[in-house]
C-alpha cells in the first residue's frame, strides 16, 4: 500500500476485515455491489493505470499543466481581471484569522468581522441607492434567483419577465429555480417596446445592466408600466458601472443584485464570488440571508449583531425565506476593504479609465474601417470581425467579436490587439 493510500484512506486492512465481518460480507467488492446501483456501477476496471505516490501524481499533473496556453481573458459576462491591493491580499485573503472563520451563530463575539460586513452592507446601500442590503450571497446567479423568489412570494401571478440579454449563467439558474415552482420565464428584448399585456400578467421583471452585449438601455417607460401593474422591478447591475451611473434605487428599481467580483476579487477559475442583494424598505423582512445591525450593549456602548437571519438552517423551515446556506463573508469583506482602500474618488477613477479605454478602442477600430456597435455601454465593445485575437480569450457571436475591458487594461494592451 502506497504512502498516499495510507495517508488518505483511514481504515487499515485489519479494520476493513473486521467491518466486513460485522456486515456479513466477504469483500469490499461485495459491499460496493450492494450499495451502488447496477445502472451506474463501473465494471471492467482492469485498464486502470498503475498506482503512484502523491509526489509522482503532482509531478505528472504539473507536466500536463505546462502544456496549457495561458491567455488574457476579456470575455466578461460577470468575470473580469482585477488588481487585488497587496495589503488586502496579505492581511485578509492570506490571513487565516479571516479565511478560516465561518460566521458563528453567536456572532456577537466577533465584532471585527461583523464590522467588516456592516461596512460591506453600507457600501452596497450607497452604490445602489436602496436602503437595506444583506451580508452577501453566493454569486450573481443565485442572488437573481432569490430576487425572483422574493417577487413571486409577494404575488399570485406566475410569469416572470427576463431580459433576453441577461448573462447566460444567470438565466440558467433562474430557469432551474423557476421550474419546480411553476414559474414561467418569458424572455423579452427589452431594448424594444415591451407589450403592456406581458407586464400586466407578470409578477416581476429582471434586467441586466449592462447587458450581455455591453449595452446600457433606458428603462423609464418599462419601470412606469411595472409600477402601475404591481410588477416588481429587479436590476442585475455591475457595481463598477454603478459607480458612474445613477443609483438603480433612484431609477425606481425595487431590488438590486449583482456580483462584487470587480471589487478586488480574483477570478478564481470562475468563482464563486460574493453577490450583493439590496431592497427597498418595504421588503426588508423578506430579504434572504443575514443582515448585520448596530445595537447597544449592556454598558451603553455601540455593538454589532446579526439583526436578521432568514435562512432555513437558522430558523424554522416554514418561516424561512431562503434555503441558501452559503454566504461569501471572506470575499464580501475583501470587496468592502477594496472600496475603503480606494475611496469614492479612487473607484470613480478606475471606472472612468475603463470607460475611456472602451471609447479609445471603439475609435481605433472605426479608423481601421471596422463596423463597430456604437450603442451606449460601459466596458464591452461589439464589432464585426472574423479575425482571431492572438493571446486573448474573447467572445465570438453571430459574426461579431466582443471584448470586455477591465481594471487590468492598459493603452499598450489596446495597441497590441490589432498590431
Amino acid at each position: 500500500m502506497s504512502d498516499f493510500i495510507k495517508r488518505h484512506i483511514g481504515p487499515s486492512e485489519d479494520q476493513q476485515t473486521q467491518m466486513l465481518n460485522d456486515l456479513g460480507l466477504s469483500s469490499l467488492d461485495e459491499l460496493i455491489r450492494q450499495i451502488v446501483p447496477d445502472s451506474i456501477l463501473l465494471r471492467g476496471d482492469d485498464n486502470l493505470p498503475e498506482p503512484c505516490s502523491e509526489q509522482q501524481a503532482l509531478e505528472e499533473l504539473k507536466e500536463i499543466a505546462e502544456h496549457n496556453i495561458v491567455k488574457r481573458t476579456l470575455i466578461g459576462q460577470g468575470y473580469y481581471g482585477t488588481i487585488v491591493p497587496p495589503v488586502i491580499q496579505r492581511n485578509v485573503f492570506e490571513n487565516p484569522a479571516w479565511y478560516t472563520s465561518y460566521t458563528p451563530y453567536q456572532a456577537e463575539i466577533s465584532q471585527g468581522r461583523l464590522e467588516a460586513l456592516f461596512n460591506y452592507q453600507t457600501l452596497i446601500t450607497e452604490l445602489t441607492g436602496l436602503p437595506v442590503a444583506n451580508a452577501s450571497l453566493l454569486d450573481e446567479g443565485t442572488a437573481a434567483a432569490e430576487a425572483m423568489l422574493l417577487a413571486h412570494s409577494a404575488s399570485k401571478k406566475d410569469i416572470f419577465l427576463v431580459d433576453k440579454k441577461v448573462f447566460p449563467q444567470t438565466l440558467a439558474v433562474l430557469e432551474t429555480r423557476a421550474h419546480p415552482l411553476g414559474i414561467k420565464i418569458l424572455e423579452l428584448d427589452l431594448s424594444e417596446t415591451v407589450p403592456l399585456e406581458d407586464v400586466e400578467k407578470a409578477f416581476g421583471v429582471l434586467v441586466q445592466m449592462p447587458d450581455n452585449h455591453g449595452k446600457l438601455n433606458q428603462y423609464d417607460g418599462l419601470l412606469r408600466c411595472a409600477e402601475i401593474y404591481k410588477c416588481m422591478k429587479i436590476a442585475v447591475v455591475d457595481p463598477m458601472c454603478q459607480v458612474l451611473m445613477k443609483p438603480v434605487g433612484e431609477m425606481g428599481f425595487d431590488i438590486a443584485v449583482g456580483s462584487m467580483q470587480r471589487f478586488g476579487i480574483p477570478m478564481g477559475f470562475g468563482g464563486p464570488h460574493a453577490a450583493f442583494f439590496a431592497v427597498t424598505d418595504k421588503y426588508k423582512r423578506k430579504i434572504p440571508g443575514r443582515i448585520v445591525g448596530q445595537s447597544i450593549d449592556s454598558q451603553g456602548n455601540k455593538a454589532l449583531r446579526l439583526a436578521l437571519q432568514t435562512r432555513e438552517q437558522h430558523i424554522r423551515r416554514d418561516k424561512a425565506t431562503s434555503n441558501i446556506c452559503t454566504a461569501q463573508a471572506l470575499l464580501a469583506n475583501m470587496s468592502g476593504f477594496y472600496a475603503a482602500y480606494h475611496g469614492a474618488e479612487g473607484l470613480k477613477t478606475i471606472a472612468k479609465r475603463i470607460l475611456l479605454y472602451r471609447q479609445t478602442l471603439m475609435t481605433g477600430l472605426s479608423w481601421l474601417g471596422i463596423e463597430v456597435d456604437k450603442a451606449e455601454g460601459f466596458d464591452t465593445i461589439r464589432f464585426k470581425s472574423f479575425l482571431a485575437l492572438e493571446g486573448y480569450n474573447v467572445r465570438y457571436e453571430d459574426g461579431y467579436t466582443l471584448i470586455t475591458l477591465d481594471e487590468l487594461t492598459t493603452l499598450q494592451e489596446i495597441k497590441e490587439m490589432y498590431v
